[in-house]
């Protein structure tokens, strides 16, 4: 199965900081995107977030090398960076989150289009917030999942590139 020219399959996916910050869930959202299953998107929050915590528990991801992570997905991915605009956080105004701080990440998702949240805090995304949205919040388990049973050869495609030697 291939989504090339099949739009209603191709997923937006907005990948939370959480899911940024590991190099595995990263490397695998990044070779799906690669084998054009999905579209992934991320905000200059989000990476500046994920990799603020990649300079704070990782030893020697100093900041050369967190410019270094920064320039390479948006060069790799040129139309993955979104900014969200004051019309993307006016429409969640009336949004109840647990955690304010996380606003920017369902704005983010919006002014990407998004069709996915990807995220491990799926708590802070209540399914209202969600519906508001537009979106679907998934872990990175539930969307691997739904992507290597609806695209099997792309993801074997995507794990081979992401284990080869």
């Amino acid at each position: 199965m291939t989504a090339i020219g099949d739009a209603d399959l191709i997923r937006v996916v907005l990948a939370d900081a959480n899911v940024l910050y590991s190099r595995v869930l990263r490397d695998y959202l990044l070779y799906a995107a690669d084998q054009e299953i999905i579209t992934v998107a991320w905000s200059p929050a989000i990476l500046a977030e994920a990799v603020e915590h990649l300079r704070l528990n990782v030893a020697h991801f100093d900041h050369a090398a967190a410019q270094r992570l920064v320039t390479a997905m948006n060069r790799a991915f040129p139309f993955a960076e979104i900014e969200p605009s004051d019309e993307d956080f006016r429409a969640l105004a009336d949004v109840w989150l647990p955690d304010e701080d996380d606003r920017h990440v369902l704005a983010a998702a919006v002014a990407a289009e998004a069709t996915v949240l990807c995220t491990w805090n799926v708590k802070d995304f209540p399914a209202d917030a969600a519906a508001v949205a537009g979106i679907e919040i998934l872990t990175p388990d539930e969307l691997f999942c739904r992507l290597v049973a609806e695209y099997e050869t792309q993801m074997i495609a995507a794990h081979r590139t992401a284990v080869r030697p």
